[in-house]
């Protein structure tokens, strides 16, 4: 599961970035998301993942294009920030969620990994 906190992490790297909103969500997904599978995800996620999911498989391709970039090609510049702001959203609860201790995996009073700052040596 922490390597899925890592994915979505990646990809609000990546929507972070430069470029059109529509650019960086298509690699943002396609990079990092677009084979997780939702039941591999906190019940709490499962279902606005998979509806993610649906709007990024909600238009058939064209010439070879794929399904995610057919779909965000046909999205709005504001239906894509929508997308882009409900990934971002899924992360920050995916990592609230693995950062509780005892909670989907995380050994008691243990901080996730990616909480855990460097030490100078």
């Amino acid at each position: 599961m922490t390597n899925h906190v890592d994915r979505f992490f990646a990809a609000v790297t990546v929507l972070a970035g430069d470029g059109p909103v529509k650019q960086r969500l298509i690699r943002a997904y396609t990079d990092n998301l677009a084979d997780i599978d939702e039941d591999d995800l906190p019940v709490a996620l499962k279902e606005r993942f998979a509806e993610a999911r649906r709007r990024m498989h909600s238009v058939a391709p064209l010439n070879g294009e794929g399904p995610i970039r057919a779909s965000v090609r046909k999205m709005s510049t504001k239906e894509a920030s929508e997308c882009a702001v409900a990934l971002v959203q899924l992360y920050g609860e995916f990592a609230r969620l693995t950062a509780l201790p005892g909670r989907h995996g995380s050994d008691e009073g243990v901080p996730a990994p990616f909480l855990v700052k460097s030490l100078p040596l």
